[in-house]
């Protein structure tokens, strides 16, 4: 009966019950003090009640305050929240106005717009699938054309930073490293024979011929440098002499945003960064157990989010070898297996290969302390230091949805619409692709709530540190 009533009825009754129970309980009080002023003497009656009096009234107001909290607070912070969901993150589903049902018209009015949007939204996007089908079509023609032209292909942009690579050319990156869109071409080849060649390009706007030679001087490229309109160079480097398997193409991976990425942008402080300007190394580990001092990572799983999308060429996907049975009970849950792991990389490899993978990334987790402490462990094995600068997205759940909320990755995928195929949940990469796409539509959100940069976000999911300690 009372969800039917208005909000500021239900409101104005809040501070009825408040003031009507204060004369109530400081007439039981008095009524307790002239008791006992019969008995004693009158003084003591009337201090007794006052003490008495000040005691139910704070009871009174902690409850008020308890039932405010649960009927008005809370459903506010949700109803907030969902709103930005939807507002932010793409969620089309209807609003849970059941969580609000004491907020009178508030959730139903909130409903009915968020309809009305989803509505426009769906037309809009109805056009622009279509569109983006007819792209994605012309980008697998262009991707199978590029892996039958017998070179590699590298697009880098005015401050040395790679823009696109084909499926050959990440066959020759993976020789040297870690093939990564944003990283800089001086990661994978020596500097000094790039750079003399560069200049001899921006110099004489025309195709120049140099022979590149890894960082380390073990291997060497014939490439061809093609400069671009408006900056950069196209890197062709003749790969017909190189031992790539046409079996292990990649797909042609890219990111033209970055063409206008200026260097002064990336050398400012990471608190100062936007961040959609950030690059994020998304991972989740399996282990043998729940204990990082003892147990060990026996899957190893991460994805790349540059300018707040998923980059679906970069991913490692990796078992690893524990150097141990794995108890049955955690096979169980990850599905994987002794015989799985036989032969496969030790986690100092592995390490080696994803602290590569997250260079000059903010590495993200949910629930990172948990997998960071399985790596820091092995740090001084495994020859590298983590000191990446670290997201959690449990911490960002609670700054976007309260801390009273469910943080899982479950809860966070269901309240974002983001959907787990149940073969891949509780897989490395299963799990850090789902972190990733909640991570991906988290950003917008925060953007709206005024948390733009790196600092901001950090200080924030601060006041929120609790959550992780009692977590683990």
């Amino acid at each position: 009966m009372f969800h039917k009533l208005g909000l500021r009825l239900r409101v104005f009754l809040f501070f009825c019950l408040l003031g009507l129970g204060g004369l109530v309980l400081i007439g039981a009080a008095l009524w307790f003090g002239y008791a006992r002023a019969v008995t004693t003497t009158v003084e003591n009656g009337f201090t007794f009640a006052a003490i008495l009096a000040a005691f139910l009234i704070l009871a009174l107001t902690v409850s008020v305050w308890l039932l405010f909290d649960e009927n008005v607070a809370k459903p506010i912070e949700r109803l907030a929240a969902e709103l930005r969901t939807r507002a932010h993150a793409g969620v089309d589903r209807d609003l849970d106005t059941q969580t609000a049902r004491y907020l009178g018209d508030l959730a139903p009015a909130a409903s009915a717009v968020t309809k009305q949007l989803n509505d426009t939204a769906l037309s809009t996007a109805q056009a622009v699938a279509k569109e983006t089908a007819r792209l994605s079509a012309e980008t697998a023609r262009l991707t199978a054309l590029l892996t039958e032209i017998p070179v590699a292909t590298v697009l880098v942009n005015p401050d040395g930073q790679i823009v696109l690579y084909d499926g050959q050319a990440a066959e020759v990156l993976a020789q040297l490293g870690v093939p990564r869109l944003n990283a800089k071409l001086t990661d994978y080849f020596d500097n000094a024979t790039l750079t003399a060649a560069i200049k001899t390009l921006q110099k004489t706007g025309k195709d120049v011929s140099v022979t590149a030679h890894s960082k380390d001087m073990a291997q060497s490229f014939d490439v061809k440098l093609k400069p671009m309109e408006g900056g950069g160079f196209l890197m062709v480097i003749d790969s017909q002499t190189l031992d790539i398997s046409p079996t292990a193409a990649r797909p042609l991976v890219y990111d033209f945003d970055l063409l206008d990425r200026r260097q002064q942008d990336a050398e400012a402080h990471i608190h100062d960064r936007h961040l959609r300007d950030l690059c994020f190394a998304v991972f989740d580990t399996e282990t043998t157990g729940l204990l990082p001092h003892k147990d060990d990572i026996v899957q190893l799983g991460a994805v790349r989010v540059l300018n707040g999308k998923i980059i679906g060429g970069e991913t490692i996907n990796q078992l690893v070898d524990p150097g141990r049975p794995i108890p049955p009970a955690s096979t169980k849950v990850h599905k994987v297996t002794d015989a799985m792991v036989r032969g496969q990389p030790d986690i100092h490899q592995v390490a080696r290969q994803f602290h590569s993978f997250a260079q000059d990334a903010v590495i993200v987790a949910h629930n990172a302390p948990f997998d960071m402490a399985f790596l820091h462990r092995h740090a001084k094995q495994t020859g590298v230091t983590w000191d990446h600068p670290i997201l959690d997205t449990v911490l960002l759940s609670a700054v976007l949805f309260g801390a009273s909320e469910t943080h899982t990755l479950d809860a966070l995928c269901d309240r974002l619409g983001i959907a787990i195929p149940q073969e891949l949940r509780h897989t490395a990469l299963g799990d850090a692709y789902a972190t990733a796409e909640v991570l991906v539509s988290m950003l917008p959100m925060l953007d709206a709530r005024g948390l733009s940069t790196f600092g901001q976000v950090i200080e924030e999911t601060r006041r929120h540190g609790r959550l992780l300690e009692d977590l683990n």
